[in-house]
């Protein structure tokens, strides 16, 4: 079956980075396309990015120029690279492949001083 199993979250402070990372099983991880969303509380889930088999990428406003999402095809694992974070960006996040209805527990960041 489809597992997801992200990390990388923690605690940190505004301007901070963090790296998640996600390790997928389940499914041809190489033919997939993939995603990260986020969901704060009290609010909807909202798509952060996404990247294609084929490394084409998309991102949200909210985050382009600070996010960057990339694939290792050998490790069936997808990364999000989060910089100058902000405590808007505060939210669990998780990676589905694109399209799908597979989440995993997901990983909370949380940006604080």
């Amino acid at each position: 079956q489809v597992q997801l199993v992200e990390s990388g979250g923690g605690l940190v402070q505004p301007g901070g980075s963090l790296t998640l990372s996600c390790a997928a099983s389940g499914f041809t991880f190489r033919l997939s396309a993939m995603a990260w969303y986020r969901q704060a509380p009290g609010k909807q889930r909202e798509l952060v990015a996404t990247m294609t088999r084929i490394g084409t990428t998309n991102y949200a406003d909210f985050v382009k120029g600070r996010f960057t999402i990339s694939r290792d095809n050998a490790k069936n694992t997808v990364y999000l690279q989060m910089n100058s974070l902000k405590p808007a960006d505060t939210a669990v996040y998780y990676c589905p492949p694109w399209g799908t209805d597979y989440w995993g527990q997901g990983t909370q960041v949380t940006v604080s001083s």
